[in-house]
């Protein structure tokens, strides 16, 4: 949701390569789960990607707090989607403009 981070150039993608959904805190809420099951069952997505970033107010601008939000999101998802999909978790550092996948086994 952050106006911050572009969501597409972060990743080298152009508009049209990827569905982006937005929301505060990288919390994994239900209208996040129908949006990428709709894209999943309707589109062929077969892979999301979730970025927390640092200072996010959602998460009290609390790096570590932004990290554990992230992982409880990865987990929702990887128990709500169907076998196959892939979720990917990343960190985005808002003031060096990194975005750093984070090591899917810890995630």
């Amino acid at each position: 949701m952050d106006a911050r981070i572009d969501p597409l150039g972060g990743f080298g993608l152009s508009l049209g390569d990827a569905h982006v959904v937005r929301n505060a805190g990288v919390e994994v809420t239900d209208d996040v789960v129908r949006s990428l099951r709709l894209a999943h069952e309707t589109l062929g997505s077969d892979e999301a990607w979730l970025v927390a970033h640092s200072d996010c107010v959602a998460n009290g601008r609390d790096d570590s707090r932004a990290l554990a939000t992230l992982r409880r999101g990865v987990a929702a998802l990887r128990g709500a989607l169907p076998d196959g999909f892939r979720v990917r978790p990343f960190f985005y550092d808002t003031s060096a403009g990194t975005l750093s996948p984070i090591a899917e086994e810890t995630a």
